[in-house]
């Protein structure tokens, strides 16, 4: 019996309604990731701290999402998409103008906490929006939109920082997101749908899983994150951290298995497709992020640019993805995703192995162009993956099933991105030897802001070189997973599933 063809797709003007209204508030969560890194320097200097003080403005923000994350699925469940929506952007506005009025490295700190608080349930509450607003049948096409900022916000992070230091106050990085956010709020509250799951669920909060869970990725993610700033496994905060978040997650696992309603139900891992496309998610967010640090640095340390430029010869990477990140879902919503998304993985492999052989003054116009062809394979792969996840998902399973995504692509990333760090330190000296103690290791050879001499530039580019064959083998890593993905189109939805109808503009009954 052939399996039902994927209706014809129309962004009707309620779905492109409320993809505006996620894409505005998920790109601010994102951009908010980066754009910070580029003012540090400049923050330290005037509140008159040190670099190990202020880079929590940094961590604090990172530490946010990982605490709030968790949460998102069951807050969703209880008090429905709209309202945890506009409650997190209006947190996220707050968190931004006391970003911008602080007065200290400490309030500084600290309003960067809450405003973390607010950016860390945007994405996932925004896919789940967006999944069951779409449809399983159109889930591809929709899917792509939101992975636009996704790809785009780590790059123009920089950019956008740079800009703004150099021109005009540090406060301005913060103060951008007022106006953005009050737009997404009054949009939300006129457009974005009230879906029918939409009720107050009476489902107990998981204290005890909370008190695993989220202490436990947060110590995962500090422990990873000071790999990448110290260059070491063996440091004490790395390895009581990260076996305290190992410990604590692994206490999470054999307590979610037998509780009732835990924070984080792990029962859609049955599910065959949903298993696959996370282990995906999880290499995929490695290789995007894991590049992401790896690629600016190289910019910046083996060939002397600023960051704000970094950020700036990065963007063809994201161009190309967002060029065919629709085209992508189209197809993935016709042929299913096990056609599209190996070939994006290939591409993606081929277009990183000019990076392995980079120097201190490789052709950027020829790099420029490799990263747009990255792009594009980071198009066919990332979204399409996503979509697959949500295949045999009902309504009721979608908010968590987003919460446990985005928590498999912050560890990938977390991850790669310790790794690269310890490998590309220890490719530093080798390469180096004694020349690297004249600048303070190859700590302060990564941490130099002036254009390196080319005694020193060309073996540091040649450490770079040896790390991308690391990224390389990341990718190649993934592809094996993508072979296990669904080689069809998504089915329409049981009609007891309270799923949208192929015709529907958007799904689920809209009360508003």
């Amino acid at each position: 019996m052939a399996r039902p063809q994927a209706a014809p797709f129309k962004l009707t003007p309620e779905l492109r309604r409320t993809s505006t209204i996620v894409v505005l508030g998920s790109i601010m969560s994102i951009l908010d990731t980066t754009i910070v890194a580029v003012a540090l320097a400049t923050l330290g200097r005037d509140f008159h701290v040190s670099v190990t003080t202020i880079q929590w403005v940094a961590t604090g923000y990172l530490l946010a999402l990982a605490l709030v994350t968790p949460v998102t699925g069951w807050a969703v469940d209880r008090f429905g998409a709209k309202r945890i929506w506009m409650s997190s952007t209006a947190l996220f506005v707050i968190g931004s103008s006391l970003c911008g009025l602080a007065w200290s490295a400490n309030s500084l700190i600290f309003f960067r906490v809450l405003q973390g608080i607010g950016g860390g349930m945007l994405l996932p509450v925004g896919q789940s929006i967006l999944a069951r607003a779409s449809g399983p049948q159109r889930m591809g096409r929709v899917m792509s939109i939101i992975g636009v900022p996704m790809v785009l916000g780590p790059i123009m992070g920089p950019v956008i920082g740079g800009l703004i230091v150099s021109n005009y106050t540090w406060r301005w990085i913060f103060y951008i997101n007022v106006p953005i956010g009050i737009v997404t709020l009054v949009l939300s509250g006129r457009w974005l749908p009230r879906f029918d799951t939409d009720g107050p669920s009476r489902t107990a909060f998981d204290t005890v899983g909370f008190c695993l869970l989220s202490p436990g990725l947060a110590a995962l993610i500090y422990s990873l994150s000071e790999v990448g700033t110290t260059g070491s496994y063996t440091s004490p905060a790395v390895l009581v951290s990260f076996v305290l978040g190992v410990v604590l997650m692994a206490g999470f696992i054999l307590h979610a298995v037998r509780a009732k309603h835990p924070l984080l139900d792990l029962h859609p891992f049955k599910n065959r497709n949903f298993a696959i496309a996370n282990v995906c998610i999880f290499v995929i967010g490695a290789t995007l992020f894991g590049s992401m640090f790896l690629l600016p640095i190289y910019y910046q340390v083996a060939r002397g640019q600023e960051a704000w430029m970094a950020g700036l010869l990065m963007a063809p990477q994201g161009i190309g993805a967002a060029c065919i990140m629709r085209w992508a879902g189209s197809i993935t919503d016709r042929l299913g995703p096990r056609r599209v998304v190996p070939f994006g993985i290939l591409v993606m492999a081929a277009a990183t192995v000019p990076f392995a052989f980079v120097t201190a003054d490789t052709n950027e116009l020829l790099l420029a162009v490799t990263l747009f062809v990255r792009g594009l394979g980071l198009g066919l792969s990332m979204m399409p993956v996503t979509a697959a996840a949500y295949f045999d998902l009902n309504h009721a399973e979608i908010p968590k099933a987003s919460t446990v995504m985005n928590i498999m692509r912050l560890i990938g990333g977390s991850v790669a991105t310790a790794l690269f760090a310890v490998v590309l330190e220890r490719q530093i000296i080798a390469n180096l030897g004694p020349a690297a103690a004249k600048f303070g290791g190859s700590a302060g050879v990564v941490g130099a802001t002036v254009k390196l001499p080319p005694p020193v530039a060309d073996p540091v580019a040649a450490a770079f070189a040896h790390t991308f064959w690391w990224s390389v083998g990341a990718i190649l890593i993934a592809f094996v997973p993508t072979l296990f993905l669904p080689n069809h189109a998504a089915v329409r939805a049981p009609a007891a599933d309270s799923g949208p109808a192929d015709d529907a503009p958007v799904a689920g009954a809209m009360l508003d």
